[in-house]
């Protein structure tokens, strides 16, 4: 008896196996192939992708034209999912697993950097390296690091990120600066102290010799321009 049951079931797994219809399979491996290349062409660096396997015990009905797409929240990367849907005849869905790599060149600490100290082009080094596996905001070219001033001391071999860096002062406290009003058909200039730091953009404030405190937009070159 028992070994009847073994060759029954025996029997019941060819057959399923025997039943899968692979063409569908394929097609709808392509079906993945063809949306997850899309929707990463314009990712920066290398793409490469690997799509899962797909259970061949699943009993799909057949389907000649099935659909692939992005589940709502789904994004594409690192290791995610793709949807593949059938919409005519029987309907059906499945999720595929999809990994996806992204290389490309990120700029890493050649050394210990300090913090508040401005990073030059020794202090860095621009490394290969899969950006799915990294934290998002990391710097990929050089000129996006040279000159800008980490928030935190940074160790040697590590990404750098664009919040952990912040822009040099291009005005600093105490600094005689240039008020500037801009208008239709007129400029205003006056001089002025400024009362802190501020970057390229950030708001200034300045103290005109009249003891007035004017706020405006932090230029290069000791320039706060008044709206």
């Amino acid at each position: 008896m028992r070994h009847a049951v073994f060759a029954f079931l025996f029997l019941m797994a060819g057959a399923c196996h025997a039943g899968v219809d692979r063409a569908q399979l394929a097609r709808i491996h392509a079906t993945v192939d063809e949306l997850v290349r899309q929707q990463t062409a314009g990712l920066p660096g290398k793409v490469s992708f690997v799509p899962g396997p797909i259970d061949e015990r699943l009993s799909l009905p057949p389907c000649a034209a099935p659909e692939a797409f992005v589940p709502p929240g789904v994004r594409l990367w690192g290791n995610t999912n793709v949807g593949v849907r059938c919409t005519t005849g029987t309907p059906w869905t499945i999720y595929v697993a999809v990994t996806i790599r992204v290389s490309a060149g990120v700029v890493t600490a050649a050394r210990a950097l300090a913090q508040g100290k401005p990073i030059e082009a020794s202090d860095i080094v621009v490394q290969e390296a899969d950006l799915t596996k990294l934290p998002g905001a990391v710097v990929t070219e050089p000129g996006m690091a040279i000159g800008r001033i980490p928030v935190q001391s940074v160790a040697p071999g590590q990404p750098l990120r664009q919040d952990l860096l912040r822009a040099p002062p291009v005005i600093q406290m105490g600094q005689s600066v240039a008020l500037v009003s801009r208008g239709p058909g007129f400029k205003v200039s006056a001089e002025g102290k400024a009362l802190g730091n501020a970057s390229e953009g950030q708001v200034a404030q300045v103290r005109t010799p009249s003891g007035r405190t004017v706020s405006g937009i932090a230029h290069w070159g000791g320039i706060v321009e008044v709206q």
